[in-house]
């Protein structure tokens, strides 16, 4: 299914800005202390240090037949918004490197992934969030996922490995595994990025005296609730599992509660990656027992 954002002032902006963070990082942490990278950047790193080649140059090059062929599966709007990001990210590969700017980590390889991860983690984020892509390994599992059925998530792994591992052809294992920590820090940033740093639990509650526990969720917590039928496997027993969304402050107050409430009752704790409504992305006025 294609999904379009629409092209506003403000994400272009954001693109503009996540593309120039990204191309910050890669090129005074990357290409500086020769750390890897996945994707289509891992392999401009590549050509940059066997041949020369500047990144600016290979990276256009390298996305111009990957998002042609990857059009079809875009929506008009996000295609647009694709090759934006895609020319964006080449000009500021070519600013940032004829500024020339030198930044002094103290040959530490832990501070510049650390650093490497952190820009190109908030830009990625940026970038994503607001509906671009920077071109790449993303569009090429897009078409495999249509191809073979492979999931995205899969494709981009199996690219990615491939990537550095042709990257052992300049850099040693030392530096791989920076780059792996690297990696890591740049997906746990996208992700905070995308969802906006704001952490929200899902709680699911099997109790017997689900009314009285609802009531302190409605009244004292200001949190909606949803019954949820359910049957107990071993008993056959009908029972209301009950759903409700909190912040992790509120996870706590919950489990005292419930404590008091009802010791036996069953709590499964689970991560939820958005949340819109009422008393998360729209206000509400409420007082918090543990705010008074």
């Amino acid at each position: 299914m294609k999904v379009d954002y629409r092209i506003t002032p403000f994400n272009i902006l954001m693109i503009t800005l996540g593309t120039a963070l990204y191309a910050f990082g890669f090129v005074n942490f990357n290409m500086e202390n020769h750390l890897a990278e996945g994707g289509v950047s891992g392999i401009t790193l590549i050509l940059h240090n066997l041949w020369g080649l500047n990144p600016a140059y290979t990276s256009l090059i390298i996305n111009i037949p990957i998002i042609y062929m990857g059009a079809k599966y875009f929506g008009k709007t996000s295609l647009l918004l694709t090759i934006y990001g895609t020319v964006a990210l080449s000009v500021f590969f070519e600013i940032f490197q004829r500024l020339g700017l030198h930044i002094n980590v103290g040959q530490d390889l832990l501070i510049a992934a650390l650093l490497a991860g952190v820009f190109a983690g908030t830009g990625l984020g940026l970038v994503f969030r607001y509906g671009g892509t920077t071109g790449g390994t993303d569009v090429i599992a897009r078409i495999m996922e249509h191809k073979t059925g492979n999931q995205v998530g899969q494709s981009l792994l199996i690219l990615d490995i491939f990537v550095m591992l042709a990257s052992l052809s300049y850099i040693d294992l030392r530096h791989m595994m920076y780059t792996v920590i690297m990696s890591f820090v740049v997906s746990q940033i996208i992700d905070l990025v995308q969802s906006g740093g704001y952490a929200v639990r899902g709680m699911l509650i099997i109790t017997k005296k689900p009314e009285e526990v609802v009531t302190t969720i409605l009244h004292k917590i200001g949190r909606g609730a949803t019954y949820l039928k359910a049957q107990g496997a071993y008993s056959r027993a009908d029972m209301d599992v009950l759903y409700v969304v909190l912040n992790p402050q509120e996870i706590n107050y919950v489990k005292e509660v419930l404590s008091q409430i009802d010791p036996d009752a069953f709590i499964s704790v689970i991560n939820v990656h958005e949340v819109i409504g009422e008393g998360f992305t729209w206000d509400v006025q409420k007082k918090l027992p543990w705010k008074k």
